[in-house]
């Protein structure tokens, strides 16, 4: 998908401030049943569609109005994934700015997931 490039300068801005992991570092924790919530910021479309084992879905639009009554905990650790980590990032920069303390974005999102043939579900 080609991103103008206004998109990709706000992307970029708010990378500087957040912190990122990656595909395989997201499913090691998985795989060793670490405590974290994992949150898919797509659309409910896509999320209906697919998404990762045991991801709660706080979709772009509504994330920052609804994060506080689906996790009140300031100090929980949120990784949030999209379909190829932009989204996500900018969503990781507003949490940021509303107070959690401990949240990631995964770099290369599902499509990265997809390619690497780590298991989805549609629970």
């Amino acid at each position: 998908m080609q991103h103008s490039p206004r998109f990709l300068n706000i992307v970029q801005d708010a990378r500087s401030r957040i912190q990122e992991t990656t595909v395989e570092e997201v499913k090691e924790k998985l795989d060793g049943e670490e405590k974290f919530v994992l949150v898919d910021v797509r659309e409910e479309s896509e999320f209906i569609k697919d998404h990762l084992p045991g991801a709660l879905h706080l979709g772009k639009g509504v994330i920052e109005r609804d994060i506080e009554d689906r996790i009140p905990d300031l100090d929980a650790p949120l990784i949030l994934y999209c379909g190829g980590g932009f989204r996500s990032a900018l969503a990781a920069d507003n949490l940021q700015k509303m107070g959690y303390r401990n949240v990631r974005s995964m770099d290369g999102g599902v499509r990265e997931w997809r390619e690497k043939n780590y298991p989805l579900t549609r629970e």
